[in-house]
């Protein structure tokens, strides 16, 4: 053999072996995995390993986030189940304080009475705001006469103290025709909010009477407004955006400054809708937060909460309140900022209460 031939034979014998070396080192890293856990990167090597269920429940409103942060993360984590259900706030706390949900979607804090329940039974969380929506007030797209809305005439169509029965008592200008009322169930936290607006001071609640259909599922009150010529109803934002070619949103008049304000993702942001602008949330059980599915998940979900909530169509906070949240969960800070030591309410803005002093010690 010449000494040529044998260079070239040995230079291949090396080649094929320096090749099998490299394949056999590629095939043990990809077995491995090498993404950081919490780093929101859906790698091959988690997407064959990471499996296990998560349990969702609550806010119709947040749903829609929810959901579309249960899609994304099993884009790369197919084996872990994520069962999101849109029962209410209420509902939602309720299964959070007798465990049978990891995480509930709430569209507002939690109350003292609930959070006594999750104290009773064990249960702590981690309270974790997500987005800004804008509580809206829809009409029927055929709805000619109504072209806004203050709050006074807001407390005549739906408070149960006032219950106009037709739009001539609410406006002389408008036609005598049956006022049909579709609203959120009384374990929404949509609900709750807008009693918050039309009731709070006086005390009194949503009507209740013939000329009402109560439902937790948005889906129905849409479908109630879209039937009904002399309907008005109300849900989030979301739901509103998704259905806008067949439904009308109500301007609110502004009771700062008397202006007249559609309902949009600038104007929710900007905080010009008002008093109907407000914070969404999460509250994670901090148990169910030490398995590795659930972190990882909720740890996706904040890593890409922006992308997430701008998809699902909702206005996404200051960064500044998520980099809290995430601070909260590095630092295993649990409890509600909104409710202070003695039980009471506090009030303000999300980016005035959102603070680690406001946590229970």
């Amino acid at each position: 053999m010449s000494r040529n031939i044998y260079a070239a034979v040995l230079f291949s014998f090396i080649f094929a072996l320096a090749a099998g070396c490299d394949k056999s080192k590629n095939s043990e890293t990809a077995g491995m995995g090498t993404a950081k856990t919490g780093s929101g990167a859906a790698t091959k090597a988690k997407t064959s390993n990471l499996s296990g269920s998560i349990a969702i429940e609550g806010s119709s409103t947040v749903e829609p986030i929810s959901n579309r942060a249960k899609e994304k993360f099993n884009e790369g984590f197919p084996n872990v189940n994520i069962a999101v259900s849109g029962q209410g706030t209420g509902n939602g706390f309720k299964a959070l304080g007798s465990k049978e949900c990891d995480l509930s979607d709430a569209s507002r804090p939690i109350k003292q009475k609930e959070l006594d329940v999750c104290k009773a039974a064990g249960v702590n969380f981690y309270e974790i705001p997500v987005a800004y929506d804008g509580l809206t007030i829809v009409i029927n797209k055929e709805n000619d006469f109504v072209k806004q809305l203050t709050i006074e005439e807001l407390k005549q169509i739906f408070r149960e103290d006032l219950a106009a029965k037709t739009w001539k008592e609410v406006n002389e200008a408008w036609p005598d025709e049956k006022i049909s009322i579709y609203a959120p169930g009384i374990a929404s936290g949509t609900h709750d909010y807008f009693v918050e607006v039309i009731g709070k001071d006086d005390k009194k609640g949503l009507r209740a009477d013939d000329q009402t259909m109560l439902s937790e599922d948005d889906k129905a009150l849409v479908t109630g407004v879209k039937g009904d010529k002399f309907a008005i109803g109300f849900f989030g934002y979301s739901y509103y955006e998704a259905n806008k070619d067949e439904l009308g949103a109500v301007p609110i008049v502004n009771p700062v400054n008397d202006t007249a304000v559609t309902p949009s993702m600038a104007t929710i942001e900007s905080g010009e809708y008002a008093p109907f602008s407000r914070p969404l949330f999460i509250y994670v059980n901090t148990d169910s937060y030490q398995r590795a599915e659930i972190k990882e998940f909720v740890d996706y979900y904040l890593d890409n909460v922006v992308e997430i909530v701008k998809d699902a169509s909702y206005v996404p906070l200051p960064q500044a309140v998520y980099e809290s949240a995430k601070a909260h969960l590095m630092k295993d800070l649990p409890g509600s900022h909104y409710l202070d030591a003695e039980g009471n309410k506090r009030e303000g803005s999300l980016t005035k209460v959102y603070k680690e002093e406001n946590l229970p010690e």
